[in-house]
């Protein structure tokens, strides 16, 4: 129900044209709508009329309240008689952004004008967060927290509020059984909200570390979907509320039940156990426990977890996860479907994992109605999510995160583990446990791999697996010994792009967002060399300078699409830049033309020697050595420009030459220069990325039906 707009209809409430006043009619009252606070107080009036029953003269707003010698207002009080004279409940509104800090202090405000007023029952709302109290009619007045305030006409409360299937009425016993009697969905911009202040109120100001509270928020929102998954009957109550006459430690036993099934399903993500108190797990149940994620809308639930997740994961871990547009147009140029196996080696929050289930679950809608074959429908993409759908992430807490974002998103079994992404795969299998990590099986790897960050040979074991971490011999060396060795040290994302080859299948592919450096840096052209071995390079998309601008990332980068070759494939490529190579050193007479450089350079350097002992006979050797320093000096530069020069003009013709030798093929080259929003994130209605995608798909497609 739109509260505002059945006001409207009912005739409860009126808007000026411009919809910046509300005037509430029966009490002639004109209000600022635009006070972010009046629109709590008006959706409660609302409520208390439209949802609980209550009558509309037995309402007043705004009312005086005598407090020792000062007078305040009180917002709303319900009367049980027409007359107004006694107060039955008091209602405190508060505006939505409001920290738990400042919202107990509503409380303590609400309590006192209700101990004042004499009323029974106290609610005090920020809409985002409502407590109830039931005041005692004998003295001392203590705090009797409840589940919620009764329905108009009914004097019992019943022990809790939120029940499977929405019963409304009463029971045999006259008892207030719930007046929303399921959770409630919400919006994108609610539900960030409670997830913030939720976070807020764990982290206390410094009570606690970010990434802990973050951690233990996590695990109760896992354990609220659960609850609102496990099978109960109609009228049964969910776990994850607050009862009626509990302790704050049965309501921590119920949830702590809930998070064993996690445990359970995924012990390589959820390996801890729920380390809040009693109390704050209270504090939690309470933001969470009046609304519905099963049932929220999916994009609207996970805009709102990624929302509040990259704003903290930037400002705690320095993460910059991939922006929806560029997440959504490598997802919508591949051919995935319910039968590939699908993988991100560097998942993060999942973004791309979420994307590439969304994918599959429209193409459900396809062969199945939602509703009607909903079984069928649930099975096509869920056995996709179940069985296909794969994720590695480093850091433990972003990977449980990554799961979390997934069962919001209505999967939860995603295989998402906690692992160095460029272990090898038995490693990974040996680490997680989970077998399904081999190389050689996935159709599709969408990744955004680390930028920036350099591994080094001492400090990890693994490096000599890769070819990328090996320097190559240089094919101008004229030293015939010359041998492979390791480098110091190689990028991150060097590495992945040979980690992901070792995952695809042949005829695989890879999309991964990549520095613009390894397109373009003279020095990076031994990973252009090893790239076209592993791969059919299939598209380079150019992203804008700012494409990163609003998640904290200002590197220039690209979309690079590329497909795995057959090894024959690699392997006659290889095989054919050698023998190109060979015969550009044999046809431009390369070492011999180097050996008698050397030979001219020993000779003058042997004048220059002979020529300073005539000049100086009874100089020693180390005199002639200073002597001539200068001039032998000029001689070895002589030397070096001339060889370099050589090799230079020998390496132009090598790249002249493989470009005739090797096999042509066309390649999508595009430049986006708006991708949907700017350098701060504001949207700019025109994202050429949709555009670019469907030429993506098409090309893609024909590369696919031809080039077998």
């Amino acid at each position: 129900m739109n509260l505002i707009d059945t006001g409207i209809e009912k005739g409860l409430i009126r808007f000026d044209e411009d919809r910046n006043f509300i005037t509430y009619i029966y009490q002639n009252k004109k209000r600022n709508y635009n006070n972010p606070e009046e629109k709590v107080q008006a959706e409660t009036f609302l409520t208390l009329v439209l949802i609980y029953g209550y009558l509309e003269n037995r309402i007043k707003q705004f009312i005086p309240v005598q407090m020792g010698s000062e007078i305040k207002e009180a917002d709303i009080a319900v009367y049980s008689d027409d007359e107004c004279e006694e107060t039955y409940i008091l209602v405190e509104c508060k505006k939505e952004d409001l920290t738990d800090q400042q919202f107990n202090i509503a409380v303590d405000q609400a309590y006192s004008y209700a101990v004042a007023e004499g009323a029974k029952y106290v609610w005090t709302t920020s809409r985002i967060k409502n407590q109830y109290y039931e005041v005692p009619n004998k003295k001392p007045k203590s705090r009797i927290e409840i589940p919620d305030i009764p329905q108009f006409g009914i004097n019992k409360l019943a022990p809790y509020k939120y029940v499977k299937g929405g019963i409304s009425q009463t029971d045999t016993d006259d008892i207030n059984i719930v007046a929303e009697p399921d959770p409630n969905v919400v919006s994108e911009s609610e539900l960030t909200k409670i997830f913030i202040q939720s976070h807020q109120a764990l982290w206390g100001g410094g009570q606690r570390n970010p990434s802990v509270a973050f951690d233990e928020l996590d695990k109760l929102i896992f354990c609220k979907i659960w609850d609102e998954k496990h099978p109960r009957k109609t009228g049964e109550p969910y776990d994850f509320q607050i009862f009626r006459d509990e302790d704050p430690e049965d309501l921590l036993k119920r949830i702590k039940k809930i998070y064993a099934v996690g445990e359970k399903e995924a012990p390589e993500v959820f390996k801890d156990g729920i380390t809040l108190s009693a109390q704050e797990a209270l504090t939690i149940v309470k933001y969470f426990q009046r609304i519905n994620l099963n049932k929220t809308d999916l994009d609207s639930k996970g805009k709102a977890f990624e929302t509040f997740m990259g704003s903290y994961f930037r400002g705690d871990f320095g993460q910059y996860f991939t922006p929806r547009p560029i997440v959504k147009f490598i997802v919508d140029s591949l051919p995935i479907t319910h039968k590939s196996r699908v993988l991100d080696t560097s998942c993060g929050s999942g973004g791309f994992l979420l994307y590439a289930l969304d994918k599959v679950r429209e193409q459900a809608n396809e062969f199945y109605d939602p509703i009607k074959d909903e079984k069928d429908h649930y099975k096509y993409w869920h056995d996709f999510a179940e069985k296909n759908l794969f994720g590695i992430e480093i850091n433990d807490q972003i990977a449980r995160t990554a799961k979390m974002n997934m069962i919001i998103h209505d999967d939860g079994h995603t295989n998402v583990i906690a692992s160095d992404g460029l272990l090898s795969d038995t490693e990974m299998q040996a680490k997680s446990g989970n077998k399904e990590f081999k190389y050689n099986s996935f159709d599709f790897i969408v990744t955004n791999p680390p930028f920036g960050s350099s591994i080094k040979q001492t400090e990890k074991a693994y490096m000599h697996q890769y070819n990328l971490a090996i320097k190559e011999v240089d094919w101008l060396s004229t030293t015939p010994s010359g041998k492979a060795a390791l480098r110091d040290s190689q990028s991150t994302e060097v590495l992945f792009l040979e980690q992901c080859h070792k995952f695809l299948v042949e005829h695989g592919y890879l999309a991964v967002v990549i520095p613009d450096g390894i397109l373009t840096n003279s020095s990076l052209q031994y990973v252009r060399d090893n790239i076209e071995e592993m791969y059919r390079i299939v598209a380079v998309v150019s992203m804008p300078q700012t494409a990163f601008s609003a998640t904290g990332a200002g590197v220039k980068s690209s979309v690079l699409f590329l497909r795995k070759h057959k090894s024959k494939q690699s392997e006659k490529i290889s095989n054919q830049k050698a023998k190109l190579k060979e015969q550009v050193k044999t046809d431009n007479n390369y070492l011999a033309t180097v050996e008698k450089w050397e030979k001219e350079k020993a000779d003058a350097i042997k004048k220059l020697e002979a020529d300073a002992k005539a000049k100086n006979p009874k100089a020693n050797i180390k005199g002639i050595t200073e002597m001539i320093q200068a001039d032998k000096s000029a001689v070895q530069t002589e030397f070096t420009d001339k060889v370099n020069l050589l090799k230079e003009e020998l390496t132009e013709k090598y790249f002249l030459a493989k470009q005739t030798a090797l096999d042509d093929y066309p390649i999508f080259m595009a430049i986006a220069e708006d991708i949907g929003y700017d350098a701060t994130g504001r949207n700019t209605n025109n994202n050429e990325l949709i555009e670019i995608g469907k030429e993506l798909q098409k090309f893609i497609a024909h590369i696919n039906k031809t080039e077998k």
